[in-house]
């Protein structure tokens, strides 16, 4: 029950064995593709020369931190903000669960307050809270009571409609047209067709 993606090995690996590289990976997981998006924390941990640490990614200058995640290869299309998402999801880990990612959703009561923890990070709207939520229940076995109802639609069993439901080529072809339908839907939707 992991996460497979079509991304270097070791970086799915990394996102397996470390909570924050998750939780970095789903920060990164907009405007950009998912294999991108996820396969930049295992970058960043190779030019940083070690794990991933929040404590060291909240204190971390912030110039020199937008220069690592502007290095070519880029690690997001916008650098300069994502490597302050990053560093502002870190700070609050050092703030409100002594550094550790994986105390986020560590001994919630149920998926609701799991939600609210994931909500209350910088940069997580209702939907990418949500869908994180599934992440967790679906490939990671954090299935606290309500976990599905809190993830919304991302909860359901057999649904294909976000990186939670990756687990080969044809689920990550599946989740891709459900995107695209999504997107022409609200395309139609905005210019009255």
């Amino acid at each position: 029950m992991t996460l497979v993606l079509p991304i270097d090995p070791e970086a799915n690996r990394l996102l397996e064995r470390s909570p924050l590289a998750l939780l970095v990976g789903m920060v990164l997981d907009q405007q950009v593709p998912m294999e991108k998006a996820f396969s930049s924390p295992y970058v960043l941990q190779q030019r940083l020369g070690h794990e991933l640490d929040a404590a060291e990614l909240a204190g971390y200058d912030p110039e020199a931190l937008v220069a690592l995640f502007a290095q070519p290869p880029a690690l997001h299309r916008f650098p300069k903000a994502m490597a302050a998402r990053v560093q502002e999801v870190c700070q609050v880990l050092v703030e409100r669960y002594d550094g550790d990612a994986a105390l986020l959703w560590a001994e919630v009561a149920d998926g609701p307050e799991l939600l609210r923890r994931v909500s209350a990070l910088p940069g997580f709207g209702k939907q990418k809270a949500q869908i994180f939520v599934a992440l967790l229940g679906k490939r990671f076995g954090v299935t606290p009571q309500d976990w599905r109802k809190a993830a919304g639609g991302y909860g359901d069993p057999g649904a294909y409609r976000s990186v939670a439901d990756v687990t080969d080529a044809d689920s990550l072809r599946r989740v891709r047209e459900f995107k695209q339908q999504m997107k022409a839907a609200a395309k139609a939707k905005t210019t009255g067709g």
